[in-house]
């Protein structure tokens, strides 16, 4: 058992295997015990499962200071509000995608859960790659910082602008390429049906599945964003991804519960693009005071409260708008 204290990206291997049995446990128990069944998911349910992973992710992070140390507790909290806070922008687009494909509420939970698998992968891959990267050119985390005060700066000029998702370049490759059905056939993702052409039978992909694809592209671009935020904050492998596959985790319980009320937090992204450019100008902020790190502690408060100010700010400003079209 002496292969379980080897050192795999600065963590012992059983690091790493307690945090990934755990998120495997999770997974089992949400699909395979508590969602075996197709039904719609309603608020009160929800709110409870989002209040289960955030018990769960603020837990490990307990976890975490007490292993590591109070530094290392700071980051990946501070590194999991910031994704969490993230990820909640990464609603509004999941629900663009589920209204334009018409997918009813009773099959979302598996199109998200899917999705949840795919972005544990992909994001393995970014961080793993990330961290090699960083380890070896330390300058590139300036690059990080100033790629994220700019992607604040657009988000702010952008502000109000609509997406439309069938515009989507890769959407419409897609629909080129594949056999796409025009209607659902329950949750599948792939159906049999008679080639219109040939008349044989051929493999068809649902709206079911391009709503998967397109959450995962989605996934794809805010991480992005998000990839470079946890950086900036630490540079520490096994808080970046810890850190973010937990505040991804409870991402289906959080679409489930703002869906309804997406319209409330009509100003979030504002602050959403203010706390990337913070968290961007930290590292030039150091480095201009002669700090070795900006203080782990300071950058936890000005994220909560950046983060609480775009929200009753918007929930106050939109205190009397009854209807989900509201915009900014």
């Amino acid at each position: 058992m002496d292969f379980l204290t080897y050192d795999v990206l600065t963590k012992p291997v059983w690091m790493w295997a307690t945090f990934l049995t755990l998120v495997l446990v999770l997974l089992v128990l949400d699909l395979g015990v508590l969602h075996k069944k197709h039904r719609e998911i309603g608020v009160r349910e929800s709110l409870l499962m989002s209040l289960g992973y955030l018990t769960l992710g603020v837990g490990f992070g307990g976890w975490v200071w007490y292993s590591l140390g109070q530094q290392s507790g700071i980051e990946y909290l501070t590194g999991f509000v910031v994704e969490k806070s993230l990820a909640m922008d990464n609603v509004f687009v999941i629900a663009m995608i589920f209204s334009y494909f018409a997918i009813p509420q009773k099959y979302q939970h598996r199109v998200l859960f899917w999705g949840i698998l795919g972005v544990i992968v992909l994001r393995a891959i970014m961080i793993g790659a990330g961290a090699a990267l960083v380890s070896e050119f330390g300058w590139l985390l300036y690059i990080f910082a100033a790629f994220l005060i700019l992607t604040g700066i657009k988000m702010i000029a952008m502000s109000g602008q609509s997406h439309e998702i069938g515009d989507n370049p890769l959407l419409r490759l897609l629909r080129r390429r594949l056999r796409v059905t025009d209607e659902l056939h329950g949750e599948r993702f792939f159906v049999k049906l008679p080639d219109p052409k040939t008349g044989r039978l051929a493999t068809f992909v649902t709206p079911v599945f391009l709503a998967l694809i397109m959450i995962e592209i989605a996934d794809v671009i805010f991480a992005v964003d998000s990839v470079p935020a946890i950086f900036a904050i630490t540079t520490d492998p096994y808080i970046v991804y810890t850190s973010n596959i937990f505040a991804i985790l409870g991402l289906r319980a959080l679409y489930f519960a703002l869906a309804a009320i997406i319209h409330r937090f009509a100003y979030l992204k504002q602050a959403l693009a203010i706390l990337l450019i913070f968290i961007g100008s930290k590292i030039f902020v150091a480095d201009l005071l002669g700090w070795e790190k900006f203080p782990a502690a300071i950058s936890l408060g000005v994220t909560f409260a950046i983060l609480a100010a775009g929200v009753f700010w918007s929930l106050w400003r939109t205190r009397s708008i009854k209807s989900d079209t509201a915009a900014p």
